[in-house]
């Protein structure tokens, strides 16, 4: 865990941290009530697994002042699951960030039936002023809304390899060296709308909305994640990878996003 904090302060530095920011004011405890005490909120990373939240819930609402919030790191979960006969149900909430939590901006905010509305809008706000960008989803549905994003794109990747549309290393380029590249500047419904030229979104819709439309009608179909599918995926990003290793290609990504965070950063 040190020399994770070491590895990912250096890249925070990269970014700008509070004057006052330093690691020392990180403490590692191995204890569950030394973490709980004199703080304002939690936030937990516990394994992504319904019963294991669920006790750990449990022992964090014994310990933890009432006035503490509990945000969930859980990239799918259901909150109102996990608060279930839970005391002080109220201001346990999910607080989704995403890999490489340190650098990526965004933050999903998602309330479960019990959670109190004041303690989503204070999470929101908590996260948006140490400087992450936190959005509210408006309903609790497997997966949020980014990973959901993520896992319709990723199907389509993944029957282009089933189906032979493409290798896996072009499919990767697809999106890589293309809309993945707009993506990173504005969101999809603002890159449409530029699409439309002078005209906007309403103009976009007028020319592609009935040909968009087909593309959607053609993609019902789900890919078989047999052994086959998976060789043949490991083995793509095997060979596209090359001699790099996971560590290269964490290297590679997090200097990467560093350069393109600052370059966002000086564009605002």
């Amino acid at each position: 865990m040190e020399n994770f904090i070491e590895s990912a302060w250096t890249d925070l530095e990269k970014l700008g941290v509070s004057e006052i920011a330093t690691p020392s004011n990180l403490t590692l405890c191995d204890e569950l009530g030394s973490v709980t005490e004199g703080v304002d909120f939690i936030q937990e990373n516990a394994p992504e697994q319904l019963g294991v939240k669920q006790k750990l819930f449990r022992e964090l609402d014994k310990t933890a002042p009432t006035s503490v919030i509990i945000s969930s790191s859980t990239s799918g979960l259901i909150m109102s699951e996990m608060q279930e006969n839970i005391e002080n149900a109220e201001r346990f909430v999910v607080g989704h960030p995403f890999n490489p939590p340190h650098l990526i901006p965004l933050v999903e905010v998602v309330g479960g039936e019990l959670t109190a509305a004041e303690v989503v809008e204070w999470t929101i706000d908590f996260y948006n002023y140490i400087g992450k960008h936190a959005i509210k989803i408006n309903k609790e549905v497997p997966g949020h809304l980014a990973n959901r994003l993520q896992a319709a794109l990723w199907r389509e990747a993944v029957l282009a390899v089933q189906n032979d549309l493409a290798s896996v290393e072009d499919v990767n380029a697809a999106v890589a060296q293309g809309p993945g590249l707009r993506w990173a500047l504005m969101g999809p419904h603002m890159i449409m709308n530029l699409a439309g030229g002078k005209g906007g979104l309403e103009q976009m819709l007028s020319h592609f909305a009935p040909g968009i439309q087909g593309w959607w009608r053609t993609m019902t179909e789900t890919p078989s994640m047999n052994q086959k599918l998976q060789k043949t995926l490991v083995d793509g990003v095997n060979k596209e990878a090359g001699k790099k290793t996971i560590d290269d290609l964490e290297k590679e990504r997090d200097t990467r996003l560093i350069k393109l965070l600052r370059m966002l950063q000086e564009t605002k």
